[in-house]
């Protein structure tokens, strides 16, 4: 009996000492997490931020950082922005597992109380995972920032517009804009803005009649190019269009018409080239025809000598007319060399 009374007395001497660890470990891993969001739970009690411990378990649960979030959530409730917008908790946990930037949302939502510019937390949570950043487009608002065009980083440092008497004119514009929130999300980029800038730049220049035009007065070709609402579907408002330099380049007029000029001439030369080819092919078709009538007429002579020995055979002609007729060709002949100068009979010969 005392056997199993000691044995009992064992027992429940190892299941105190595991009850006590196992009480060591729990308040031990109690006392850990207090620790670690101590100062949280405290900064959420002191700004009323109403975030409670286990909220803060919650959180790291989910894979939620909840230093971004309480303090997040403490420069909303300091700033009064929660006042005007129902943010809660929950909207900032959201907002921060699908990748958003949640302290430079709650910046830009201050900013743009601060400023008076109509910007809530839907839009602006939408702007920042859009992939905008929402704090410099607020900043943007509120400061317009100036635009190179073109831009000398990606092109050429001038824009080359022609007047419309052929000259040249490299110029240089500053756009000055402000972020168009309300556009922000799909609209059209910096790069945008300077393509139609310069476009409305150069064809603005290229119908006025001439270049001193333009050299006189610069304000005209920037309130033509304003009056074409180029901020259509783009993030920006253009506050203004600045000519920061003009220079006068080559006359591409007189160019383009020497180049025309040129290539007449060249067609002029080569027609004429053709015409003389065409007569030189003639002349030598005409040489070929003379040779060939020749050619005929001594065919032809070579058949008299034949009529003569048949006209014997049928005796159409005597020895006496043969003879006579011999006398008749020498006459010819004859008469033929003194009417003929020396020199033409030499250069027969």
């Amino acid at each position: 009996m005392s056997t199993l009374n000691l044995l009992a007395a064992d027992n429940t001497s190892t299941l105190i000492w595991i009850a006590g660890i196992v009480v060591f470990l729990v308040v031990l891993f109690v006392g850990a997490l207090f620790a670690r969001f101590a100062g949280l739970w405290i900064q959420c009690k002191l700004t009323n931020a109403k975030i409670g411990f286990f909220n803060l378990l919650m959180m790291t649960l989910r894979k939620v950082n909840p230093t971004i979030i309480v303090r997040s959530k403490i420069m909303a409730i300091q700033a009064g922005i929660t006042k005007s917008y129902d943010i809660s908790t929950r909207d900032l946990e959201a907002h921060y597992l699908a990748g958003g930037n949640v302290p430079n949302v709650i910046r830009a939502l201050i900013a743009a109380q601060r400023a008076k510019i109509d910007l809530d937390w839907q839009s602006a949570q939408a702007i920042d995972l859009a992939g905008r950043d929402i704090l410099d487009a607020v900043r943007t608002s509120v400061y317009p920032k100036v635009i190179d065009c073109p831009d000398p980083r990606k092109t050429n440092s001038t824009l080359d517009a022609v007047a419309g008497d052929g000259i040249q004119l490299n110029v240089r514009a500053r756009v000055t804009v402000r972020t168009n929130l309300k556009q922000l999300v799909g609209g059209a980029t910096e790069e945008t803005v300077i393509a139609r800038v310069g476009q409305g730049i150069v064809q603005a220049i290229g119908s006025t009649a001439t270049y001193e035009q333009v050299l006189e007065n610069p304000d005209k070709i920037t309130q033509i190019v304003l009056n074409e609402g180029l901020e259509k579907q783009t993030a920006y408002t253009i506050v203004s269009i600045d000519i920061a330099d003009i220079d006068v380049g080559e006359n591409i007029g007189a160019r383009l018409q020497a180049d025309h000029a040129e290539a007449e001439m060249r067609v002029a030369q080569a027609k004429a080239e053709q015409r003389r080819a065409e007569m030189k092919a003639r002349e030598q078709e005409m040489v070929a025809l003379t040779q060939e009538n020749r050619a005929q007429v001594v065919l032809a002579e070579a058949k008299v000598p034949e009529a003569i020995a048949d006209a014997f055979r049928t005796g159409k002609i005597g020895i006496l007319d043969y003879y006579e007729l011999k006398n008749v060709q020498a006459d010819t002949k004859m008469r033929d060399m003194i009417g003929t100068p020396e020199r033409e009979s030499t250069a027969s010969n």
